[in-house]
Protein backbone atom coordinates (compact mmCIF):
# COMPACT_ATOMS: atom_id res chain seq x y z
CA UNK A 1 0.00 0.00 0.00
CA UNK A 2 2.83 2.54 0.82
CA UNK A 3 4.36 1.96 -2.30
CA UNK A 4 1.10 2.76 -4.10
CA UNK A 5 0.95 5.87 -2.52
CA UNK A 6 4.54 6.76 -3.23
CA UNK A 7 3.99 5.99 -7.03
CA UNK A 8 1.73 8.83 -7.03
CA UNK A 9 2.68 11.10 -5.27
CA UNK A 10 6.00 10.76 -7.60
CA UNK A 11 3.93 10.71 -10.54
CA UNK A 12 2.32 14.41 -9.51
CA UNK A 13 5.62 16.17 -9.00
CA UNK A 14 6.97 14.37 -12.26
CA UNK A 15 4.42 15.89 -14.27
CA UNK A 16 4.61 19.04 -12.92
CA UNK A 17 1.09 19.37 -10.92
CA UNK A 18 2.26 19.64 -7.25
CA UNK A 19 5.50 20.72 -5.09
CA UNK A 20 7.52 17.96 -3.99
CA UNK A 21 7.68 19.13 -0.22
CA UNK A 22 3.53 20.10 -0.01
CA UNK A 23 1.93 16.93 -1.13
CA UNK A 24 0.17 13.43 1.36
CA UNK A 25 -2.21 10.82 1.07
CA UNK A 26 -4.07 9.33 3.34
CA UNK A 27 -5.18 5.88 2.06
CA UNK A 28 -7.84 3.52 4.21
CA UNK A 29 -6.34 -0.42 5.04
CA UNK A 30 -6.86 -2.13 8.11
CA UNK A 31 -5.69 1.47 9.81
CA UNK A 32 -5.37 4.80 7.89
CA UNK A 33 -2.37 5.01 6.44
CA UNK A 34 -0.60 8.12 5.63
CA UNK A 35 2.42 9.78 3.86
CA UNK A 36 4.25 12.96 2.88
CA UNK A 37 4.09 16.14 4.17
CA UNK A 38 2.98 16.05 8.00
CA UNK A 39 0.85 18.92 8.29
CA UNK A 40 -1.03 17.54 5.66
CA UNK A 41 -1.33 14.27 5.99
CA UNK A 42 -2.95 14.45 9.44
CA UNK A 43 -5.56 16.92 7.97
CA UNK A 44 -5.78 13.80 5.06
CA UNK A 45 -6.42 11.28 7.80
CA UNK A 46 -8.99 13.36 9.46
CA UNK A 47 -10.99 14.44 6.37
CA UNK A 48 -10.60 10.49 5.37
CA UNK A 49 -11.66 9.81 8.50
CA UNK A 50 -15.19 11.49 8.10
CA UNK A 51 -16.13 10.10 4.25
CA UNK A 52 -16.42 6.68 2.72
CA UNK A 53 -14.23 6.94 0.50
CA UNK A 54 -10.76 5.37 0.14
CA UNK A 55 -7.78 7.74 -0.18
CA UNK A 56 -7.46 11.86 0.25
CA UNK A 57 -5.05 13.63 -1.62
CA UNK A 58 -4.02 17.24 -0.82
CA UNK A 59 -1.23 19.33 -2.66
CA UNK A 60 -0.03 22.14 -3.46
CA UNK A 61 0.66 23.49 -7.08
CA UNK A 62 3.73 24.36 -8.50
CA UNK A 63 2.50 28.01 -9.29
CA UNK A 64 0.26 30.68 -7.58
CA UNK A 65 -2.50 29.20 -9.40
CA UNK A 66 -4.76 28.32 -6.38
CA UNK A 67 -4.71 32.27 -5.27
CA UNK A 68 -4.95 33.76 -8.59
CA UNK A 69 -7.92 31.49 -9.46
CA UNK A 70 -9.68 32.64 -5.88
CA UNK A 71 -8.58 36.34 -5.87
CA UNK A 72 -10.81 36.00 -9.64
CA UNK A 73 -13.78 34.88 -7.57
CA UNK A 74 -16.51 36.61 -7.48
CA UNK A 75 -17.39 37.92 -3.57
CA UNK A 76 -20.03 36.20 -3.48
CA UNK A 77 -18.78 32.84 -5.15
CA UNK A 78 -18.63 29.43 -3.82
CA UNK A 79 -16.90 27.58 -6.71
CA UNK A 80 -14.74 28.48 -9.88
CA UNK A 81 -16.62 26.98 -12.58
CA UNK A 82 -13.95 26.53 -15.99
CA UNK A 83 -14.93 26.26 -19.30
CA UNK A 84 -12.87 23.18 -20.21
CA UNK A 85 -14.84 20.00 -21.36
CA UNK A 86 -13.17 17.67 -18.26
CA UNK A 87 -14.92 20.30 -16.00
CA UNK A 88 -17.89 19.91 -17.51
CA UNK A 89 -18.00 16.44 -18.01
CA UNK A 90 -16.64 14.91 -14.50
CA UNK A 91 -16.08 17.83 -12.58
CA UNK A 92 -18.95 20.22 -13.04
CA UNK A 93 -17.70 22.80 -10.50
CA UNK A 94 -14.73 23.06 -8.24
CA UNK A 95 -15.71 24.10 -4.63
CA UNK A 96 -13.59 26.15 -2.94
CA UNK A 97 -12.84 27.28 0.91
CA UNK A 98 -11.22 30.26 2.13
CA UNK A 99 -8.54 30.93 5.34
CA UNK A 100 -11.52 33.36 6.59
CA UNK A 101 -14.41 31.03 6.34
CA UNK A 102 -12.91 28.15 8.02
CA UNK A 103 -14.57 26.64 11.40
CA UNK A 104 -12.86 24.92 14.02
CA UNK A 105 -13.12 21.62 12.43
CA UNK A 106 -12.07 22.42 9.23
CA UNK A 107 -11.70 18.53 8.14
CA UNK A 108 -15.86 18.25 8.63
CA UNK A 109 -15.90 21.36 6.51
CA UNK A 110 -13.86 19.61 3.76
CA UNK A 111 -15.61 16.52 4.07
CA UNK A 112 -18.98 18.19 4.16
CA UNK A 113 -17.89 19.91 0.43
CA UNK A 114 -15.92 16.50 -0.74
CA UNK A 115 -19.31 13.98 -0.29
CA UNK A 116 -20.42 15.21 -3.39
CA UNK A 117 -17.09 16.34 -5.43
CA UNK A 118 -14.24 14.69 -6.41
CA UNK A 119 -11.84 17.48 -5.07
CA UNK A 120 -11.80 21.21 -3.77
CA UNK A 121 -9.88 24.25 -3.43
CA UNK A 122 -8.64 24.97 0.20
CA UNK A 123 -6.83 28.60 0.30
CA UNK A 124 -3.56 28.61 2.01
CA UNK A 125 -3.04 24.65 1.49
CA UNK A 126 -3.88 23.26 -2.37
CA UNK A 127 -6.49 21.03 -3.87
CA UNK A 128 -7.60 18.20 -1.65
CA UNK A 129 -9.03 15.25 -3.94
CA UNK A 130 -11.02 11.53 -3.25
CA UNK A 131 -10.33 8.45 -4.70
CA UNK A 132 -13.65 6.86 -3.65
CA UNK A 133 -12.09 3.30 -4.22
CA UNK A 134 -8.10 3.64 -5.09
CA UNK A 135 -5.47 6.02 -4.59
CA UNK A 136 -5.36 6.54 -8.05
CA UNK A 137 -8.66 7.71 -8.38
CA UNK A 138 -7.65 10.67 -5.80
CA UNK A 139 -4.57 11.25 -8.22
CA UNK A 140 -6.76 11.50 -11.20
CA UNK A 141 -8.88 13.50 -9.78
CA UNK A 142 -6.11 15.81 -8.47
CA UNK A 143 -5.00 16.05 -12.17
CA UNK A 144 -8.32 17.19 -13.60
CA UNK A 145 -8.46 19.76 -11.02
CA UNK A 146 -5.13 21.21 -11.90
CA UNK A 147 -5.81 20.72 -15.44
CA UNK A 148 -9.22 22.74 -15.34
CA UNK A 149 -7.85 25.51 -13.20
CA UNK A 150 -4.61 25.67 -15.35
CA UNK A 151 -6.62 25.77 -18.14
CA UNK A 152 -8.69 28.65 -16.69
CA UNK A 153 -6.39 31.14 -15.57
CA UNK A 154 -4.06 31.23 -18.74
CA UNK A 155 -7.60 31.87 -20.61
CA UNK A 156 -8.81 34.11 -18.66
CA UNK A 157 -5.32 36.39 -18.72
CA UNK A 158 -5.73 36.93 -22.80
CA UNK A 159 -9.79 37.38 -22.44
CA UNK A 160 -9.36 39.61 -19.46
CA UNK A 161 -6.18 40.63 -19.13
CA UNK A 162 -4.33 40.64 -15.69
CA UNK A 163 -5.47 42.16 -12.39
CA UNK A 164 -2.61 43.46 -10.27
CA UNK A 165 1.20 43.11 -10.69
CA UNK A 166 1.50 39.99 -9.32
CA UNK A 167 0.00 38.02 -11.85
CA UNK A 168 1.81 40.24 -14.61
CA UNK A 169 5.53 39.23 -13.01
CA UNK A 170 4.19 35.69 -13.03
CA UNK A 171 2.85 35.70 -16.58
CA UNK A 172 6.36 37.58 -17.56
CA UNK A 173 8.15 34.79 -15.81
CA UNK A 174 6.51 32.25 -16.87
CA UNK A 175 6.23 33.02 -20.58
CA UNK A 176 9.92 33.88 -20.83
CA UNK A 177 11.83 31.43 -18.46
CA UNK A 178 9.64 27.86 -18.30
CA UNK A 179 7.63 28.74 -21.56
CA UNK A 180 9.68 26.18 -23.31
CA UNK A 181 8.93 24.31 -27.26
CA UNK A 182 8.14 21.00 -26.51
CA UNK A 183 10.47 18.58 -28.39
CA UNK A 184 10.78 14.67 -29.42
CA UNK A 185 14.63 14.90 -29.25
CA UNK A 186 15.44 10.97 -27.67
CA UNK A 187 12.48 9.39 -28.42
CA UNK A 188 12.35 6.14 -30.94
CA UNK A 189 9.72 5.36 -33.00
CA UNK A 190 8.56 2.21 -34.95
CA UNK A 191 7.25 3.23 -38.47
CA UNK A 192 7.20 0.19 -40.17
CA UNK A 193 3.94 -1.74 -40.86
CA UNK A 194 2.56 -3.23 -37.45
CA UNK A 195 0.44 -6.67 -38.02
CA UNK A 196 1.97 -8.76 -34.55
CA UNK A 197 -0.93 -7.57 -32.14
CA UNK A 198 2.02 -8.10 -29.47
CA UNK A 199 3.83 -5.57 -31.43
CA UNK A 200 0.91 -3.40 -31.76
CA UNK A 201 0.48 -3.21 -28.12
CA UNK A 202 4.05 -2.66 -27.24
CA UNK A 203 3.99 0.76 -29.67
CA UNK A 204 1.18 1.33 -27.94
CA UNK A 205 2.08 1.12 -24.64
CA UNK A 206 5.41 3.18 -25.76
CA UNK A 207 3.75 6.35 -27.82
CA UNK A 208 1.22 6.65 -24.04
CA UNK A 209 4.11 7.10 -22.49
CA UNK A 210 5.82 9.10 -25.04
CA UNK A 211 2.71 11.81 -24.65
CA UNK A 212 2.94 11.69 -20.81
CA UNK A 213 6.25 12.54 -20.67
CA UNK A 214 6.78 15.41 -22.82
CA UNK A 215 3.31 16.94 -21.48
CA UNK A 216 1.06 16.15 -24.39
CA UNK A 217 -1.60 14.78 -22.06
CA UNK A 218 -1.90 14.82 -18.09
CA UNK A 219 -2.07 10.47 -17.34
CA UNK A 220 -5.87 9.72 -17.74
CA UNK A 221 -6.76 12.77 -20.23
CA UNK A 222 -6.45 11.09 -23.94
CA UNK A 223 -6.92 8.10 -26.04
CA UNK A 224 -4.96 6.05 -28.40
CA UNK A 225 -5.51 3.42 -31.35
CA UNK A 226 -3.85 1.63 -34.19
CA UNK A 227 -5.78 -0.81 -36.79
CA UNK A 228 -5.23 -3.53 -38.66
CA UNK A 229 -7.22 -4.83 -41.99
CA UNK A 230 -9.71 -6.64 -38.88
CA UNK A 231 -9.53 -4.95 -36.08
CA UNK A 232 -9.06 -1.37 -34.03
CA UNK A 233 -7.10 -1.41 -30.67
CA UNK A 234 -7.81 1.08 -28.30
CA UNK A 235 -7.16 2.22 -25.05
CA UNK A 236 -9.32 1.06 -22.56
CA UNK A 237 -11.61 3.78 -20.92
CA UNK A 238 -10.06 5.47 -17.49
CA UNK A 239 -6.77 4.34 -18.70
CA UNK A 240 -3.64 5.73 -17.67
CA UNK A 241 -1.44 6.41 -20.77
CA UNK A 242 1.74 5.44 -19.58
CA UNK A 243 0.73 2.35 -18.02
CA UNK A 244 -1.26 0.92 -20.93
CA UNK A 245 -0.03 -2.53 -20.45
CA UNK A 246 -2.74 -5.20 -20.43
CA UNK A 247 -5.67 -1.82 -21.03
CA UNK A 248 -5.57 -2.49 -24.74
CA UNK A 249 -8.96 -3.94 -26.07
CA UNK A 250 -8.94 -5.62 -29.58
CA UNK A 251 -12.28 -4.25 -31.36
CA UNK A 252 -13.12 -6.26 -34.49
CA UNK A 253 -14.15 -3.75 -37.26
CA UNK A 254 -17.37 -5.94 -37.72
CA UNK A 255 -18.58 -6.02 -33.89
CA UNK A 256 -18.03 -9.74 -33.30
CA UNK A 257 -16.97 -9.63 -30.03
CA UNK A 258 -17.76 -7.55 -26.98
CA UNK A 259 -14.50 -6.28 -26.40
CA UNK A 260 -15.68 -2.26 -27.18
CA UNK A 261 -17.48 -2.49 -24.04
CA UNK A 262 -14.15 -1.59 -21.84
CA UNK A 263 -12.89 0.85 -24.58
CA UNK A 264 -12.09 4.47 -24.68
CA UNK A 265 -15.15 6.38 -24.61
CA UNK A 266 -14.11 8.25 -28.00
CA UNK A 267 -14.15 4.60 -29.65
CA UNK A 268 -16.90 5.82 -32.23
CA UNK A 269 -14.76 9.00 -33.14
CA UNK A 270 -11.93 6.08 -33.68
CA UNK A 271 -13.98 4.17 -35.99
CA UNK A 272 -15.00 6.91 -38.09
CA UNK A 273 -11.80 8.50 -38.67
CA UNK A 274 -10.76 4.89 -39.95
CA UNK A 275 -13.25 4.81 -42.17
CA UNK A 276 -12.64 8.03 -43.77
CA UNK A 277 -9.23 8.78 -43.83
CA UNK A 278 -6.15 7.21 -44.38
CA UNK A 279 -5.23 6.74 -41.00
CA UNK A 280 -3.41 3.57 -39.33
CA UNK A 281 -2.99 5.08 -36.07
CA UNK A 282 -4.62 8.10 -34.16
CA UNK A 283 -3.46 10.02 -30.68
CA UNK A 284 -5.79 12.21 -28.36
CA UNK A 285 -4.90 14.45 -25.70
CA UNK A 286 -4.72 17.42 -23.98
CA UNK A 287 -2.31 19.61 -24.41
CA UNK A 288 -3.41 22.50 -22.08
CA UNK A 289 -2.41 25.47 -24.38
CA UNK A 290 -4.02 23.83 -27.42
CA UNK A 291 -6.99 23.47 -24.86
CA UNK A 292 -6.63 27.32 -24.10
CA UNK A 293 -6.11 28.39 -27.84
CA UNK A 294 -9.69 26.59 -28.90
CA UNK A 295 -11.28 28.73 -26.23
CA UNK A 296 -9.95 31.93 -26.86
CA UNK A 297 -12.70 34.00 -29.28
CA UNK A 298 -13.60 37.20 -29.45
CA UNK A 299 -16.08 37.07 -32.03
CA UNK A 300 -18.82 39.94 -30.80
CA UNK A 301 -22.75 39.61 -30.56
CA UNK A 302 -22.15 35.82 -30.75
CA UNK A 303 -25.39 34.37 -29.08
CA UNK A 304 -23.79 30.44 -28.97
CA UNK A 305 -25.17 29.30 -25.47
CA UNK A 306 -22.98 26.65 -25.64
CA UNK A 307 -19.69 27.17 -27.92
CA UNK A 308 -18.03 23.27 -26.87
CA UNK A 309 -21.43 21.71 -28.73
CA UNK A 310 -22.71 23.82 -31.24
CA UNK A 311 -20.34 26.46 -31.95
CA UNK A 312 -20.83 26.99 -35.79
CA UNK A 313 -17.80 28.64 -36.65
CA UNK A 314 -14.89 27.56 -39.32
CA UNK A 315 -11.97 28.55 -36.79
CA UNK A 316 -8.43 27.84 -37.20
CA UNK A 317 -4.99 28.08 -35.33
CA UNK A 318 -2.51 28.41 -37.92
CA UNK A 319 -3.45 25.50 -40.10
CA UNK A 320 -5.21 23.30 -37.14
CA UNK A 321 -9.24 23.40 -37.53
CA UNK A 322 -10.80 23.47 -34.35
CA UNK A 323 -14.11 21.83 -34.44
CA UNK A 324 -17.33 21.70 -31.65
CA UNK A 325 -19.24 18.52 -30.38
CA UNK A 326 -19.61 16.71 -26.96
CA UNK A 327 -16.85 14.24 -25.64
CA UNK A 328 -17.65 10.43 -25.96
CA UNK A 329 -19.87 9.26 -28.52
CA UNK A 330 -21.66 12.50 -28.58
CA UNK A 331 -21.20 15.65 -31.39
CA UNK A 332 -17.23 15.04 -31.79
CA UNK A 333 -17.70 11.46 -33.47
CA UNK A 334 -19.64 13.75 -35.86
CA UNK A 335 -17.07 16.74 -36.44
CA UNK A 336 -13.00 15.19 -36.08
CA UNK A 337 -13.53 12.09 -38.55
CA UNK A 338 -14.27 14.39 -41.73
CA UNK A 339 -11.66 17.47 -40.19
CA UNK A 340 -8.77 14.98 -39.47
CA UNK A 341 -9.24 13.68 -42.83
CA UNK A 342 -8.52 16.76 -44.20
CA UNK A 343 -6.42 18.22 -42.18
CA UNK A 344 -4.58 15.21 -40.60
CA UNK A 345 -4.97 16.81 -37.01
CA UNK A 346 -7.86 18.90 -35.34
CA UNK A 347 -7.93 20.62 -31.60
CA UNK A 348 -11.81 19.93 -30.47
CA UNK A 349 -13.24 23.03 -28.39
CA UNK A 350 -11.97 23.08 -24.84
CA UNK A 351 -11.17 19.02 -24.97
CA UNK A 352 -8.24 18.51 -27.01
CA UNK A 353 -6.49 17.15 -29.98
CA UNK A 354 -7.01 14.93 -32.52
CA UNK A 355 -3.92 13.77 -34.48
CA UNK A 356 -3.78 10.97 -37.15
CA UNK A 357 -0.54 9.21 -38.66
CA UNK A 358 -0.73 7.16 -42.00
CA UNK A 359 2.44 4.81 -41.28
CA UNK A 360 2.98 5.06 -37.76
CA UNK A 361 2.80 6.89 -34.33
CA UNK A 362 6.09 9.22 -34.98
CA UNK A 363 3.59 11.52 -37.71
CA UNK A 364 1.02 11.17 -35.22
CA UNK A 365 3.02 11.98 -32.41
CA UNK A 366 4.89 15.20 -33.78
CA UNK A 367 1.92 16.36 -35.16
CA UNK A 368 0.81 16.96 -31.79
CA UNK A 369 3.74 18.58 -31.03
CA UNK A 370 3.57 20.67 -33.43
CA UNK A 371 0.61 21.90 -32.69
CA UNK A 372 0.74 22.30 -28.86
CA UNK A 373 3.96 24.25 -29.73
CA UNK A 374 1.82 26.71 -32.46
CA UNK A 375 -0.69 27.15 -29.83
CA UNK A 376 2.28 28.54 -27.09
CA UNK A 377 3.78 30.68 -29.65
CA UNK A 378 0.78 31.95 -30.36
CA UNK A 379 -0.54 32.59 -26.83
CA UNK A 380 2.78 34.53 -26.39
CA UNK A 381 2.48 36.63 -29.08
CA UNK A 382 -1.23 37.60 -28.09
CA UNK A 383 -0.23 38.21 -24.69
CA UNK A 384 2.81 40.36 -25.97
CA UNK A 385 0.77 42.39 -28.40
CA UNK A 386 -2.80 42.51 -27.23
CA UNK A 387 -3.79 44.62 -24.36
CA UNK A 388 -3.65 42.31 -21.64
CA UNK A 389 -2.16 44.47 -18.97
CA UNK A 390 -5.04 45.57 -17.93
CA UNK A 391 -4.50 46.35 -13.97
Amino acid sequence: MLEQIKKYINKLIADGSAKSKDAAIALKDVDIIRYGNEKLSDLAAKVLECLNDTAVLIASPPFPLIDFSLSRAGKNDKCIIPEDSETKTFLHDIPFLKKEYLLLAPHEQIAALLSNRKGIILEGTGIISVGAFTVEQAYANYSSIYHSIFVKFFQDILLNGVKNNKELLFCENFLSDEFLLLNSEGLRFKNELLTDSKKIYTAMSEIGKYTVERGLVDSFFGNISYRNDYCLYISQTGASLDNLEDCIDPVPFDNSSTAGITASSELEAHRKIYKMSDARCILHGHPKFSVIMSMVCNKEGCNVDDCGKNCPEERFIGKTPIVSGEIGGGGLAETVPSAIAEFGKVIVYGHGTFTKGTHGFKEAFEAMLATENFCRSEYKRQFLTQNCFRI
